[in-house]
């Protein structure tokens, strides 16, 4: 699998699931985790996974 297949999976995951939480913060920590868990699955940069997923969670409402 390509490492921009595996980047879109989990991008979408992440922003799908960071929907989760009231606020702004809570959505960033919750798409963070989801992104981090994601990364660490795949075996890619964890950091990167929780910064991806942390950014999907902020723009999500």
């Amino acid at each position: 699998m390509s490492i921009n297949r595996i980047s879109v999976a989990m991008l979408l995951g992440a922003t799908l699931l960071a929907g989760c939480g009231d606020t702004y913060g809570e959505r960033a920590l919750s798409g963070a985790a989801i992104g981090a868990g994601a990364a660490a699955a795949t075996d890619n940069d964890i950091a990167t996974g929780a910064a991806i997923g942390a950014g999907a969670g902020v723009l999500t409402r």
